[in-house]
């Protein structure tokens, strides 16, 4: 199955959250991206605590060849111009991904 998911969260048990379930749905063996948008693509900057490690469900996740995507224009209105865990990408990938997914899930 083709898993889609939209991470508008910087809270970091949203985040967390994200990543242990696209961790969970890429070991069953499905496709999973994720897009990081709203305060989402803020996740990179949230630090690990002892309750949520986050940077490291981060890397599980693309270590099994999950995909992360943040929303250029999420990120420049953080005066940010890329993302150091991921390629940006635009409202026309997103509807991309949204059309080629089995199912889409929005967290935050």
């Amino acid at each position: 199955m083709k898993f889609g998911i939209i991470l508008q969260s910087n809270k970091p048990e949203h985040i967390w959250n994200t990543f242990r379930f696209g961790v969970a749905a890429l070991k069953e063996g499905n496709f999973v991206q994720i897009n990081l948008m709203n305060e989402g693509v803020e996740a990179e900057d949230i630090p690990d605590t002892d309750q949520f490690d986050i940077s490291k469900k981060i890397q599980e996740f693309k270590d099994l060849k999950g995909i992360i995507l943040a929303c250029e224009t999420c990120l420049k209105v953080r005066s940010k111009s890329e993302s150091k865990i991921c390629p940006i990408t635009t409202m026309k990938d997103l509807v991309k991904m949204i059309e080629e997914s089995d199912k889409i899930l929005v967290f935050g």
